[in-house]
C-alpha cells in the first residue's frame, strides 16, 4: 500500500480541487449520507476521512449535538480536514490520526466516551472513498471499523467502479482519477456491508453512470446476533 498511500497522501493539498469532488464525487457523499437517515445527536466514525469533504453533509444531518469522529492516516490530509474544521468552528469533529487497518478498538471507543459520554459505540461508520485506497488491508480495516459500532448502528460505503451502460465512455477518465488517487476502481468494497448487516437491510444507491455506488445497511441487534460457539 505503500505507494497509493503516498499518492494520496502528496495531494492532499490539492486534493479537493483536482479529485472531481464538486461535478462527481460529491453526489456518491450525498446519496450514501442520505441512505444512512442520521438522526440528530448521532456519533459517526468517518473512516479514512481525509480532507474532510463528509463533514458538512453529516453535521448537517447530527447536529450540534451529533458528533463526527474522523480517522486517517496521513497528516497531510488531517491538517487540511482541521483547516475546514477550524475555519466551520465546528467544536464537535474530533480528528484520530491511525492507520485504519491498525485501528486500536478501545483507544477509538475512549476517545469516544470521552468528548460524547458514550459507552456503547458510535451510532454509524461511514467510508467515502477509502477502501478502494487501502487497497489489501480494506478488509481488516472496515473489521475494526465495525467493531466500534453500536448493535443495530449503520453501515456505509461509497466507492467506485468503471462506468456502466452508454457512460463506459467515460472509463479514462474515471481510471484517471482513481490513479490520481491511488484508488483500486475494481475493489468494490461495498460488499462488505452486505456481509455484515442485517438480513434485508442493505440499501444502495447508483449514481454517475454506475461510476459510484452507496450501500447501506444496519448491523444486527443485540438479540440477532449468533450464539457463541462453545
Amino acid at each position: 500500500m505503500a505507494r497509493p498511500f503516498r499518492r494520496y497522501s502528496a495531494g492532499a493539498r490539492w486534493y479537493d480541487l483536482l479529485s472531481g469532488e464538486r461535478w462527481v464525487y460529491r453526489a456518491g457523499r450525498v446519496a450514501g449520507i442520505g441512505l444512512m437517515d442520521l438522526q440528530a445527536g448521532d456519533v459517526v466514525l468517518d473512516l479514512g476521512c481525509g480532507t474532510g469533504l463528509n463533514f458538512p453533509l453529516v453535521r448537517a444531518a447530527v447536529g450540534e449535538t451529533g458528533h463526527i469522529v474522523g480517522v486517517d492516516r496521513s497528516a497531510e490530509m488531517l491538517a487540511v480536514a482541521q483547516g475546514r474544521v477550524r475555519r466551520a468552528g465546528w467544536p464537535n469533529v474530533t480528528l484520530i490520526e491511525a492507520d485504519a487497518a491498525e485501528l486500536d478498538v478501545e483507544e477509538v471507543r475512549a476517545r469516544v466516551a470521552g468528548v460524547t459520554g458514550r459507552t456503547d459505540g458510535v451510532d454509524a461508520v461511514l467510508s467515502t472513498y477509502a477502501l478502494s485506497v487501502m487497497r489489501g488491508s480494506a478488509r481488516e480495516a472496515w473489521v475494526r471499523a465495525v467493531e466500534v459500532v453500536r448493535p443495530e448502528g449503520a453501515l456505509a460505503v461509497v466507492d467506485m467502479q468503471p462506468p456502466t451502460g452508454r457512460w463506459r465512455i467515460f472509463s479514462p477518465l474515471a481510471r484517471l482519477a482513481c490513479a490520481f488517487g491511488g484508488a483500486d476502481i475494481q475493489a468494490r468494497p461495498w460488499h462488505l456491508v452486505a456481509r455484515d448487516a442485517a438480513t434485508g437491510s442493505v440499501r444502495e444507491a447508483v449514481v454517475r453512470g454506475g461510476h459510484i455506488v452507496a450501500a447501506v445497511g444496519r448491523l444486527p441487534g443485540e438479540d440477532d446476533a449468533p450464539a457463541a460457539c462453545s
